[in-house]
């Protein structure tokens, strides 16, 4: 990066930059619901044809796959509709809402509509940081089913953010709440997860680059798939519908580590988090049922 560019702020970059909506289709095809219940090791298919699709597992439809030359050094695609345009761009998931007014069902065509919510500037410690929040709203036989924000967190350059030198990999974090599922992904189910999101994103997979280019211990686990291991909980405990959820990323978790999703319910939802032996709120999120 030139000096000029290093002094200039991010909010200089996209002063312009005012993507419009964008409307794509997806078929809802049960083929997603069932590698993705493969991945977590369910008997069967968590849902069939006709059924609804868990919370938060739409994330598996809608996949936008770009051209291998249109990815940047690090695996992301390298320019993209609601991607700003800010140098040395990096990357990080940091959270959204969910308001399910009724499931999506597979089987039967969808429609989604995406479009820039809101773009926001803030100094935090580790440098100047860019927030940009994309809605998706989702609608099957013309009746709005799901409206999302998801919240995306931009850098230019590499941050000074602290993190852990080495892994601890043997000792699990004590379990709380009343609902538990622990995990310790490997870089298999990682790799297995970026496939089903279509995430090409390095720091994933590639654990030369994660370290080196990227300053991380080790192979970063999705912040998706943390939010998806906190819902199963819920899935898996209730039978009572997802109306609303939040949820927020905190700190990265790594392959190899034991992890601990716990929650807890009450009448009307309920409060989850995700932990490691060096955090208890690596990933927190809130419930509300139907």
């Amino acid at each position: 990066m030139s000096m000029h560019n290093a002094e200039r702020a991010l909010d200089e970059y996209v002063e312009s930059w005012a993507p419009g909506p964008v409307t794509d289709e997806d078929a809802m095809p049960p083929g997603p619901v069932a590698a993705v219940s493969a991945l977590l090791d369910l008997p069967e298919p968590a849902a069939g044809p006709g059924d609804p699709v868990p919370a938060l597992w739409h994330w598996f439809h809608f996949l936008h796959w770009p051209r291998q030359e249109e990815l940047g050094a690090d695996g992301h695609p390298a320019h993209g509709r609601f991607l700003p345009p800010i140098p040395d761009r990096q990357r990080m998931f940091a959270g959204g809402r969910c308001e399910i007014v009724r499931p999506l069902r597979l089987g039967e065509r969808a429609e989604r509509t995406s479009s820039l919510a809101n773009v926001a500037f803030k100094r935090g410690r580790t440098g100047e940081l860019l927030f940009v929040t994309q809605r998706n709203e989702f609608r099957q036989g013309g009746r709005t089913c799901l409206v999302e924000e998801l919240d995306i967190v931009y850098r230019s350059g590499r941050g000074s953010a602290k993190h852990p030198a080495a892994l601890d990999t043997a000792t699990a974090p004590p379990p709380t709440g009343t609902w538990q599922l622990a995990a310790q992904p490997d870089p298999t189910l990682l790799f297995r997860f970026s496939a089903l999101t279509a995430n090409s994103h390095r720091i994933h997979y590639d654990h030369p680059y994660a370290r080196e280019a990227e300053g991380y211990p080790g192979i970063v686990v999705h912040g998706p798939l943390l939010a998806v291991l906190m819902l199963e909980l819920v899935r898996r405990n209730v039978s009572r519908p997802v109306r609303s959820l939040s949820f927020t990323l905190r700190s990265p978790v790594y392959a190899g580590e034991k992890l601990v999703a716990c929650g807890t319910p009450s009448d009307d939802g309920a409060r989850l988090h995700v932990a490691t032996h060096r955090d208890d709120r690596h990933a927190t999120a809130e419930v509300t049922f139907a």
